[in-house]
Order: C-alpha cells, then structure tokens, then sequence
C-alpha cells in the first residue's frame, strides 16, 4: 500500500469480495487467486513491517515479530465475514487488531523469562561485521529509549508515518483523527526527538 487512493478502493474492493466468497477461488476460474488470498498478500507485509518497528527482530523474544504478525493475518481472517466498513479503512481495522496482538504478545513475554534458542549452529555466523552489529544493537537501543520518553500516541504515529511509511490520511485512518492533527503530532514528536539527541 503506498497511500494512493486507488489502492484503498482495490483493497476494499477485495475485502468486499472476500467477505462474500471466503477462501474460494472465482467460479470458472481454476487456478486463480481467491479474494481473500489478495487480500493477505497485500496486507500482510505491511504488518510484518509494523510487528518489527513494535517489537524488534529478536528471535529470543517469546513471539518473533513474524510469529505475531502471523497471528494478526489469522485474526484478520477469522474476523473478516462479521467485518463492516464504518468508514475508516480496512488497514484501521487490521492495525486495531494488530495493536491488541501485540500488547497480548507483550504482557506474555514479561511473565516468561525464558529465551528459547533454535538449535545450535554447527559454524559461526560469519555474515555480519561483529562491530557493526554491535554499533546497530547500539543505536536500536537508543532509539527506543528516546521513543519511551514520548507519549503513546506519539510513539505510534511515528511508527506509521515513518516505520511504515503511511501516508496522513492513512495514518488519520488508522488512528480515527484527521490528517491535520496527524502532522502536527508528527511535528512535535520529531521536534521533541531532535531536543532529546542535542542533550549531553
């Protein structure tokens, strides 16, 4: 999705259509891609994105971030025939329920300790620069210290709009405001962003 308008309609489009038909392909058409097949491949990397921007790629977490955009998709889905259109955008309907997830994720992940590994490599990982793995973990765990000191709303408008790369409106969609309100909170979390790096 990259904000156009006529990709909203050929996602509602889709929805509309899969809501009606399921997971069966058009009649008379073997080999076609059902509606709500569409559907999932288009939203599917944009919650993979939103899953990583919330919660890392740390394959020691309880629930990877593809594990628990995985369980968003399925949520999707399951949802989808009592789904009506109120007049936000399908994708405000998927982050609601990618939100809730993700907080679900969260809650279990502080209440288990443990830190599952996959199985013992049988040579190092010679592909990535020690140093500049270490400078990134660096940097990422900088990032979310300064993104913790700004208000939720804040916090999230962010991830969409830059994370993500929503445009306003979308973002205003997902976050039932308008796209005005949108900017300005967008202003100010980055201005208060570029306070918080100048201190010592």
């Amino acid at each position: 999705m990259n904000g156009r308008r006529d990709d909203h309609g050929e996602l509602a489009r889709l929805v509309d259509e899969a809501r009606r038909t399921g997971w069966h392909s058009p009649p008379g058409a073997p080999g076609m891609v059902s509606a709500a097949e569409q559907v999932l491949a288009i939203i599917r990397p944009v919650v993979v994105r939103y899953c990583r921007a919330r919660v890392g790629r740390d394959e020691r977490a309880f629930a990877s971030a593809d594990d628990i955009a995985q369980e968003i998709c399925l949520a999707v889905f399951t949802s989808l025939p009592s789904y009506r259109d109120q007049g936000h955008p399908f994708l405000a309907f998927v982050y609601g329920i990618a939100h809730h997830k993700i907080a679900d994720a969260q809650r279990a992940a502080s209440r288990n300790r443990a830190e599952p590994v996959a199985d013992v490599p049988d040579a190092p990982d010679s592909s990535a620069d020690p140093a500049q793995h270490a400078l990134r973990v660096e940097q990422n765990e900088r990032l979310s210290r300064l993104l913790d000191v700004l208000p939720d709303n804040h916090r999230e408008i962010l991830r969409l709009r830059v994370a993500l790369g929503l445009s306003a409106d979308e973002t205003a969609g997902v976050m039932q405001s308008t796209p005005g309100a949108i900017r300005v909170t967008q202003h100010r979390a980055l201005t208060r962003l570029r306070e918080l790096l100048t201190l010592p």
